[in-house]
């Protein structure tokens, strides 16, 4: 019972088949992991590897073929369960920000937890403001997504997922579309949650903030998770030949 208390996700024997009238792509191939709660986990691995399709299962964004979800202790694969309700604790960061155009950036932040009645208007607004200031954003609240850069739209989509009190992060690739410039302020901001004991699973290319911010790698190939250890156990003493492969090409 001990583990079942420390892990807030456990997935088990996932399976993720896509079919079309051409093919069928097995996604996933029998991934288990438990994500345990304070943890910073970071996934890696080639293009097309599965990263984004099993993260997007974590929150059945993407609709599991077969094998669980446990999420604080609910199994979301469930057909009893109330999906929706428990997508409300699990923040969600996209590549592309998915900000309303037509919204200012309070308006953005303060909606779902408005609609959703975890927060009066007031106490939303009082929220956002607070969160735009530690991201260096409160000066841009009455601004439209247009007129901010790619990296102040991905901070205002950060801190959006932040206004729901999530208990985990869920981060698909949050700088990939990102001009280079501006994936240092980003990352900053990841950093700082990362220190507040913000749980995270992060997907994403950037091996130099996964050394220095992972507490565990998962190198993914084919569908399945092929190593994982520690940031110093992947980077510097990788076991598995395509672990090996695949960082030779990415680590200059």
């Amino acid at each position: 019972m001990e583990q079942q208390k420390n892990a807030l996700i456990e997935v088990k024997d996932l399976h993720v088949v896509f079919r079309d009238p051409s093919r069928t792509v097995h996604a996933i191939t029998g991934l288990s992991t438990e994500i345990k709660s304070g943890e910073v986990v970071v996934v890696i691995g080639p293009s097309g590897c599965g990263k984004s399709t099993f993260l997007r299962t974590l929150n059945l964004l993407e609709t599991p073929t077969s094998g669980k979800i446990i999420f604080e202790g609910n199994d979301l694969t469930d057909e009893k369960c109330d999906v929706n309700l428990h997508r409300q604790r699990i923040g969600m960061v996209f590549q592309h920000f998915n900000l309303f155009p037509n919204m200012t950036i309070k308006k953005n932040m303060t909606l779902a937890p408005v609609q959703l009645k975890k927060k009066t208007q007031e106490e939303a607004d009082e929220k956002a403001m607070e969160l735009l200031k530690r991201v260096g954003l409160d000066d841009r609240c009455d601004a439209y997504p247009g007129q901010l850069s790619g990296g102040q739209k991905q901070r205002v989509a950060i801190v959006r997922a932040l206004m729901m009190e999530p208990d985990v992060m869920l981060f698909d690739e949050p700088t990939s579309a990102l001009d280079p410039e501006m994936v240092g302020e980003v990352l900053d901001v990841m950093r700082e949650l990362a220190k507040a004991g913000m749980t995270m699973v992060v997907v994403t290319h950037e091996m130099g903030f996964a050394k220095e911010v992972a507490d565990r790698v998962l190198f993914m190939s084919e569908g399945s998770i092929i190593e994982e250890g520690s940031p110093k156990e992947i980077f510097d003493n990788p076991q598995n030949r395509r672990t090996q492969e695949f960082l030779s090409k990415v680590l200059h």
